[in-house]
């Protein structure tokens, strides 16, 4: 089994990298493979809702950074998202290749166990924590709880390592990632029948 955790900060090795790493160390230490991969820092392009994955079953754009992380959804079994917190939201970088990818491969993360991470200096985290899990309720992933919300507290760099209760929170997230991963694994039924689609409009 794997679990793919992607960095939404541009500091590949900051404090959502840490975050991230307590939460695959936890995974490892259960016999779990794991793979931590960084957006960057070049541009992301943004949905532009042409619709043309409807058609295609990928995006119409053809960047690397999506191509990659697509491919990757696809072998993992689990997704854990990490980001900073900037205005009391993720990083706006991250949310662009999200809005793509869970738009566009929906069939690669259905009932993948999944859970978010947001590192802040004070506040915000709650609101950065909610916004992604958004990703996840909407394409029929478990969402998977630790002891608290899944926060980091940290600024300057290093600063997240010096946060007890964060690292144990992610520690316990990561065990519970396992935990689930697990179970499902051993106790594997069909993944449940789904309904024609109902979208229901309310401007007539």
């Amino acid at each position: 089994m794997k679990v793919l955790l992607i960095n939404g900060s541009p500091k590949k090795s900051g404090n959502t990298f840490i975050a991230l790493s307590e939460v695959a160390s936890a995974l490892k230490a259960a016999d779990i493979e794991t793979e931590i991969v960084s957006i960057g820092t070049k541009a992301v392009q943004g949905c532009i809702a042409c619709n043309k994955c409807k058609e295609l079953g990928r995006c119409v754009f053809k960047d690397e950074l999506y191509n990659s992380i697509r491919a990757k959804l696809g072998e993992a079994d689990g997704i854990v998202i990490g980001s900073p917190t900037y205005y009391a939201g993720p990083n706006g970088s991250l949310c662009a290749l999200l809005d793509r990818l869970f738009y566009s491969c929906g069939d690669l993360l259905q009932y993948k166990p999944s859970a978010s991470v947001a590192v802040c200096r004070r506040g915000g985290a709650s609101a950065t924590y909610d916004r992604l899990n958004k990703y996840f309720t909407i394409n029929n992933m478990p969402v998977v709880s630790s002891q608290y919300w899944n926060s980091v507290h940290g600024m300057l760099p290093g600063e997240a390592s010096l946060d007890a209760e964060g690292l144990q929170t992610m520690r316990t997230l990561g065990n519970n990632m396992a935990w689930l991963l697990k179970s499902i694994e051993n106790g594997k039924q069909e993944i449940p029948k789904k309904e024609p689609a109902i979208m229901t409009n309310f401007i007539r």
